[in-house]
């Protein structure tokens, strides 16, 4: 019934942009397949719905509420950046190397924006929400399944938090493979990945990973489960990251790929590629439904301690749309 309410409401609203005057801090211009999003004046995310080059939704140029940038530059800047990817990993997204064998994760099969279902809407002193719907591709352009995908930007005491809850469904059958490249992937600013060298001229890293129960670094968490991962060093000589949340009542757990030079994936669809077991296959039928749910808190000023993530976390669970 909320649901349904809320997609209601949203919809008799007008597609203009919002103010820069709304009451509670956020403004959102819409230019070029793409949400600009400023807290107080602040440009903290842009999400990206129609691009050329990458043919699936995104989010990029994420950053802390007081505009410490936390996400990779995009596109990379040469002798700035780690250059590799450049269109695989603009910022934060959600795609699939193996949905009914069709790779979109790769770009090798589009992801399409169909819609707004509700558009960018802000609750009073509250976070700023949007509906979006999706239309996941074969190769050949053949509609696999629709998404609906709901985000929310909310400004928390610990930082910027961005969610993604996206459900699946279709009126055929249809499989999440077993790869590493399945879930929610997130690059790193530069910066903040824990490597001190690369292939590419960019400035040492001065990152380091922490997951939850304590464990650090890429040999004790790669490929393991995870409720959330810190990902974080310094930007400009200050504490910066990205903290990413895997919401407990996803399907199963998330291990993560997760990787020394500033990526992550946060992974529900893979046993055999993590050495976890044999090999997965996810099916949704007709009638069925598939819900994932995420969310990063892009962070800055401070370094969290493990109990703070884990408080900032549950609150994450706790509040997140039933």
């Amino acid at each position: 019934m909320m649901w349904s309410v809320l997609i209601l409401l949203t919809a008799l609203l007008s597609a203009a942009p919002l103010s820069a005057s709304a009451a509670s801090g956020w403004s959102v211009e819409e230019a070029d397949g793409a949400l600009r999003v400023s807290w107080q004046k602040t440009a903290v995310a842009r999400y990206v719905y129609d691009d050329p080059k990458i043919t699936r939704p995104y989010f990029c140029d994420l950053c802390s509420p007081a505009g410490v940038q936390v996400t990779r530059n995009h596109p990379p800047l040469a002798d700035a950046d780690r250059m590799d990817h450049p269109e695989f990993h603009p910022g934060v997204w959600l795609a699939f190397g193996d949905l009914n064998g069709a790779d979109n994760w790769r770009l090798r099969a589009r992801v399409v924006h169909g819609a707004f279902i509700a558009r960018a809407t802000q609750q009073p002193n509250g976070p700023l929400s949007f509906i979006a719907e999706n239309h996941y591709l074969d190769a050949d352009g053949k509609l696999i399944c629709k998404s609906n995908a709901r985000h929310t930007l909310e400004v928390t005491p610990r930082g910027l938090l961005v969610t993604y809850d996206e459900t699946f469904s279709s009126e055929e059958v249809f499989v999440f493979g077993d790869q590493e490249e399945m879930g929610f992937g997130v690059r790193l600013a530069t910066p903040l990945r824990v490597e001190l060298s690369g292939p590419d001229p960019a400035p040492p890293g001065t990152g380091e990973m922490v997951a939850d129960g304590g464990r650090r670094g890429s040999t004790e968490i790669w490929g393991q489960p995870a409720k959330w991962l810190d990902y974080r060093g310094q930007i400009d000589g200050e504490p910066a990251g990205v903290a990413i949340f895997c919401h407990p009542d996803n399907f199963r757990p998330s291990r993560m790929h997760a990787r020394d030079y500033g990526f992550v994936c946060a992974n529900p669809f893979a046993t055999a590629a993590f050495k976890g077991g044999d090999p997965s296959r996810t099916v949704v039928r007709p009638g069925e439904s598939l819900r994932l749910r995420y969310a990063v808190l892009c962070h800055s000023g401070t370094v969290l301690n493990e109990s703070q993530l884990d408080a900032a976390y549950k609150q994450y669970a706790d509040g997140a749309e039933e």
